[in-house]
């Protein structure tokens, strides 16, 4: 039986050492996630929001504190399949179709074909792009490889998505698009989503949570728990508790510049 805590940091610090010095990425972060929660991390560039999703997904290590995920480290985590990582760019081989893409994990975990080409129409299905699976990378639009790089991190069903601004790249019109396709995933599946954005509409339409970070050292400045309702589209945008959401949002990155 799973625990009801997906990712757990206990005074996490990280310090990169560089040839100018040593350079604090993280500073005593301490923060829960439960499985079924949508976490969006929030800040000015460099204050680590990056940094956390490596060190959960064991791409980097801590100096200091503690992070389990799934009641794992990390690596233990990795080894056990508990996360796919969606990054910033979608990261798609361009002679590989767009099944071969998404099956590749499966492929290297050894899943049996019968298996990858089942998960496969599943996931296509997930994200509306059933009957693009012959297509290659470059015949598909920027929000369409987003889609696929999400599908391929769907594809052996891991409980947990960090996904690392994966829309950041894309105009508003596509990007509000994938936005509440995220958002009707997350509710289909269930997943456990740990979302880095710079943009606070984003993050508030999103979010059942929204972890407001600190310029460097990235510290927690504030957790905002989201009061909107979790049925919502975009049209919730022009309600006034959305607006209210924004602006504590807007109000926290304020406090946190603040606390130099």
């Amino acid at each position: 039986m799973r625990q009801d805590v997906a990712i757990l940091t206990e005074s996490l610090d990280l310090t990169f050492q560089t040839n100018d010095g040593p350079v604090q990425a993280l500073k005593d972060v301490n923060l829960t996630i439960n499985h079924g929660d949508f976490v969006s991390f929030i800040g000015p560039s460099g204050c680590g929001k990056t940094t956390f999703l490596r060190v959960a997904a064991g791409l980097e290590l801590p100096t200091g504190g503690r992070v389990t995920v799934n009641g794992m480290t990390p690596d233990q985590a990795r080894k056990n399949r508990a996360y796919g990582y969606v990054f910033q760019a979608a990261g798609l081989y361009p002679w590989r179709t767009i099944s071969g893409n998404i099956k590749l994990p499966l492929e290297i975990m050894r899943y049996p074909q019968k298996e990858q080409n089942e998960r496969l129409q599943k996931v296509l299905k997930l994200v509306e792009l059933e009957g693009f699976e012959k297509k290659f990378p470059w015949q598909l639009s920027g929000g369409m490889q987003q889609r696929a790089s999400i599908a391929r991190a769907l594809a052996f069903d891991a409980e947990i998505l960090l996904m690392d601004e994966p829309f950041g790249a894309l105009d508003e019109i596509v990007r509000d698009h994938l936005n509440e396709q995220l958002l009707a995933l997350w509710h289909q599946t269930g997943k456990t989503i740990a979302f880095v954005t710079h943009s606070i509409p984003e993050a508030a339409y999103l979010s059942t949570k929204v972890v407001v970070m600190s310029p460097r050292p990235g510290r927690i400045s504030e957790i905002i728990d989201s009061t909107l309702p979790a049925d919502r589209n975009l049209d919730i945008r022009d309600t006034s508790e959305f607006l209210s959401m924004t602006h504590r949002i807007r109000e926290g990155l304020r406090a946190g510049h603040a606390y130099e």
